[in-house]
């Protein structure tokens, strides 16, 4: 008889959402950087946090209270594969940076679970546990940073709850340049400065713009997506929380990108660029702006359409 595996190993890619136009609804990877998060089944039911490695400093120890173990917590509850689970992590995403750190943490361990399971789990369900891990770090349910880190690719969250995930098609040569500046800005803190309700006519332009960029990437017209990559509703209310936002901001722009918001909550930017040349040089002129404004920040290129998470060990 052969025995079932005891350990697993995921990894969960950084990603880029909001994506200017797209609050809540669009992402997509935006690694190298990532999480990982090995699982262990143990004899006793329940969740063990034997560690935590990595860049994101002190994490809560409790399972319940832990975005890598939330959604594995109601796994357990709810497949009942008969094991308990002892779980390990490794943080390569800091936390408040905008990357999607939150969401990696929670579909590694989702991902790396499955693995063990004697029935993998269906995409859905996946993404349903994974959200509740998210849902602890930034206090609402949005899929933006979860779709992009499980799936892979550049997606259209339509409906986080029941999953309705669009894959968009990403123009050739289309890629991203990140800037992340060595500062936390958690999400609750972001969110608390926008506004309850917005004008008419901004949300029309924003629904305009929105449409331009989905439209741009699936007939491949990147002028279009340049023109339509303009956030009027939420960069104008969270730029401010970050220090040097506009001159990082117009130093993209000037090395060619098509257009540059904030990742996620923030502080993070991302550009999206034409070709990988302008993308290189957009990346240095980003952490050339932050370095010119009192700001230490790391910086790399990736595509827009990159893979999501993976297994990388089982035994």
């Amino acid at each position: 008889m052969t025995r079932p595996p005891q350990r697993a190993t995921a990894f969960a890619p950084a990603s880029a959402s909001n994506l200017a136009v797209g609050f809540d609804i669009l992402g997509h990877p935006a690694g190298p950087t990532g999480d990982r998060v090995t699982v262990t089944r143990r004899g006793e039911p329940g969740i063990v946090i034997t560690g935590v490695t990595g860049v994101a400093g002190p994490l809560p120890m409790d399972p319940a209270a832990n975005t890598a173990t939330v959604g594995l917590l109601r796994m357990l509850d709810e497949v009942r594969p008969g094991f308990g689970l002892e779980v390990s992590i490794e943080k390569g995403i800091p936390l408040g940076s905008g990357t999607g750190g939150s969401a990696a943490s929670a579909v590694a361990g989702i991902v790396a679970a499955n693995a063990l399971l004697p029935e993998p789990l269906e995409p859905a369900a996946l993404f349903r546990y994974a959200l509740m891990g998210e849902a602890v770090a930034s206090g609402a349910v949005h899929g933006d940073n979860v779709a992009p880190c499980l799936f892979g690719g550049l997606v259209l969250v339509r409906s986080a709850e029941p999953m309705d995930v669009v894959t968009l098609p990403v123009p050739a040569t289309l890629r991203c340049a990140m800037a992340r500046p060595h500062q936390r800005l958690d999400t609750r803190a972001a969110r608390q400065v926008l506004p309850s309700a917005y004008p008419l006519h901004d949300v029309i332009r924003q629904t305009a713009n929105l449409a331009g960029v989905v439209a741009g990437c699936c007939t491949g017209d990147l002028a279009l997506v340049g023109r339509s990559l303009r956030d009027v509703l939420i960069e104008p209310h969270r730029a401010a929380l970050i220090p040097g936002f506009y001159e990082v901001k117009e130093a993209a722009m000037k090395a060619g990108a098509l257009g540059c918001s904030i990742s996620g909550a923030g502080p993070s930017l991302f550009a999206w660029c034409d070709g990988d040349a302008i993308a290189d040089a957009v990346c240095d002129a980003m952490v050339a702006a932050f370095a010119a404004c009192g700001v230490a920040s790391d910086g790399w290129t990736c595509a827009v359409g990159g893979p999501g998470a993976r297994v990388e060990e089982v035994s």
